[in-house]
């Protein structure tokens, strides 16, 4: 992360795409198992696995405390400003903005993660100032290709980023979007 990067808002609530990205709260952490305790995340994200409640608790602390240290943001994806659907992710690194998301299972199909993924980096450009998003996934995980694809994303002539994640090693092409 670059250094001295200044705190994100907190709250932070974005609209658009039909969408609401808000913080989380405690109010959620019962949801977050039916959103992220799924065997498609545990394989393809970082989170943890099972995702309980003891899970959820700590992924809000760990939310709470990087958005403080101005690396990350993790925001609800939600279409009423309530319910949440899901989870968007931004994360200042060397490379620039990072951007992630997870949609949970019941609520796959509906274009959530595109929708989210345009909007988060909406805010990247215009209130930090990003000229390109970025996104690191798995070219094997269709699912997050269609995603990136559908946000307007493309991929960049980059070597792969290899590594271990959970005991399974992974090989991940950075995916960019230069913004207006």
């Amino acid at each position: 992360m670059p250094s001295a990067a200044p705190p994100f808002p907190a709250p932070l609530e974005l609209r658009g795409e039909g969408l609401v990205l808000r913080d989380w709260t405690e109010d959620d952490l019962p949801a977050m198992p039916a959103l992220f305790d799924h065997p498609d995340i545990a394989y393809w994200t970082p989170l943890a696995s099972p995702f309980d409640e003891a899970a959820a608790r700590a992924r809000l602390e760990r939310d709470r405390r990087l958005r403080a240290e101005g690396s990350v943001i993790l925001l609800a994806i939600t279409v009423d400003g309530r319910t949440p659907c899901g989870e968007v992710m931004l994360r200042r690194s060397d490379a620039g903005i990072e951007l992630g998301y997870a949609v949970g299972p019941a609520h796959r199909g509906q274009g959530l993660a595109a929708r989210a993924v345009r909007l988060m980096a909406a805010y990247a450009h215009q209130q930090l100032g990003a000229d390109r998003v970025i996104l690191e996934l798995e070219p094997e995980n269709a699912a997050s290709v269609a995603v990136a694809t559908r946000a307007g994303f493309r991929p960049l002539d980059v070597p792969l980023i290899e590594g271990e994640e959970k005991g399974r090693p992974y090989a991940l092409q950075t995916w960019g979007r230069n913004l207006p």
